[in-house]
């Protein structure tokens, strides 16, 4: 069992770094690409969000398929598919291309929601945040690509370099075809009765909000980071490059720690200080500081969304342990979303102010109502054990 164990988190948790490495491919080499394909700077906003889309809105069904099937099947179909939208992507040139083969570039994205489904069957509750944490560690595979990529494709073309993820998607096709589990305990609950048992739990939409703030910014950063630091501070593309992966780099290894404080303390708790991080990094990025303040602001989100990340995802099987797959499919997919809407939104105020402030401070307030919301669901929850210890202490 134990071995079991090993293998499926070792196997799941690269396979998210696999997905996540072919998700950002746009958004990495949007540099290189736009010096043969025309884009304007909403083609650019465009085309590096456009991926996060269906990374987002295909978690839900993921989340539903690996309880009915496994994750073995759902990871195995995921890669084969990204097949397509690589090689559309290499051979690209216009802006259709890349709107095209970026769209289905997001199951890359929607494979998170596969191990957090599948991983805790095999662990028990206490030990949930942690592993999910680990699993969500996968995360990296974003700074690789944005490191790496750009680096790569000065030497051979970036053409060349996303076709060379084609290898990737087929060995990750494989392992799961021979290293899957194929015993992986199924639900086969419909979708319909799953969701109706979760759409009126308000606590649901709380946790989707903190995942939508949380992630949402992971993503959100990720995108818009490289592109931004060229344009507006002048680095170069490798630079802007290397400074986006080490933002990647610090939100993804904290994750784990997010999961495995939220394990030995209170996760309620755990949420109102990375609420309150979020909620200064917004005002502080909103003032269009200098880079080293601007990469202070940045990093605080960093630290703040990767621990958040790992502690929403201790909240989610707690709260919805019978209904883990649509749960964490809804959950992900509104964090997915809040990837999604920033890039776009500080494109367009840059468009209309010559400034990103309204789009920080958006930030920020968001954080603070989170901040709010989960100082009420803390106290609520303190009346709830409290009246539980008087009732006993009254039997």
């Amino acid at each position: 069992m134990i071995n079991r164990q090993n293998i499926q988190l070792s196997l799941q948790s690269c396979s998210l770094v696999a997905g996540f490495m072919v998700w950002v491919l746009i958004s990495s080499l949007i540099s290189q690409m736009s010096s043969d394909i025309n884009l304007s700077a909403g083609d650019i906003s465009l085309v590096t969000a456009i991926p996060v889309i269906l990374g987002s809105l295909l978690r839900i069904p993921l989340g539903y398929y690996t309880n009915r099937f496994g994750a073995r099947m759902t990871f195995m179909i995921s890669f084969l598919l990204l097949l397509f939208p690589v090689f559309w992507i290499s051979i690209a040139d216009s802006v259709f291309d890349l709107a095209v083969g970026g769209f289905f570039l997001g199951i890359g994205g929607a494979v998170f929601s596969i191990g957090v489904t599948s991983l805790p069957k095999y662990y028990p509750k206490e030990k949930h945040g942690f592993i999910n944490g680990i699993y969500g560690a996968g995360n990296i595979g974003t700074a690789i690509t944005t490191f790496a990529a750009p680096v790569v494709a000065q030497s051979v073309g970036w053409k060349s370099t996303v076709q060379m993820y084609m290898v990737l998607l087929a060995l990750f096709a494989l392992l799961h075809f021979f290293l899957g589990d194929r015993n992986e305990k199924k639900v086969k609950v419909s979708v319909k009765v799953q969701i109706k048992a979760v759409y009126r739990n308000h606590l649901l939409w709380f946790l989707s909000l903190f995942y939508f703030i949380t992630f949402g910014a992971f993503v959100a950063f990720t995108i818009y980071l490289p592109n931004f630091l060229v344009q507006h501070f002048g680095l170069s593309p490798v630079d802007a490059g290397f400074r986006t992966a080490g933002f990647i780099a610090v939100s993804t290894l904290l994750r784990p720690v997010g999961g495995f404080l939220a394990d030995k303390v209170s996760p309620l708790r755990m949420l109102m200080y990375v609420f309150a991080g979020l909620t200064l990094s917004g005002i502080i990025l909103s003032f269009s500081p200098s880079l080293g303040i601007y990469a202070f602001g940045a990093l605080t989100v960093a630290v703040c969304s990767g621990i958040g990340n790992g502690t929403v995802f201790k909240l989610v099987p707690f709260y919805f342990s019978k209904q883990a797959g649509i749960a964490n499919g809804i959950v992900s997919a509104m964090g997915g979303l809040g990837g999604f809407f920033p890039p776009l939104i500080l494109a367009s105020v840059f468009q209309a102010t010559g400034q990103y402030a309204i789009g920080f401070m958006a930030l920020s307030e968001a954080a603070l109502a989170s901040f709010v919301i989960v100082i009420w669901m803390y106290w609520q929850e303190r009346m709830k054990t409290h009246t539980e210890r008087n009732g006993h202490s009254v039997n």
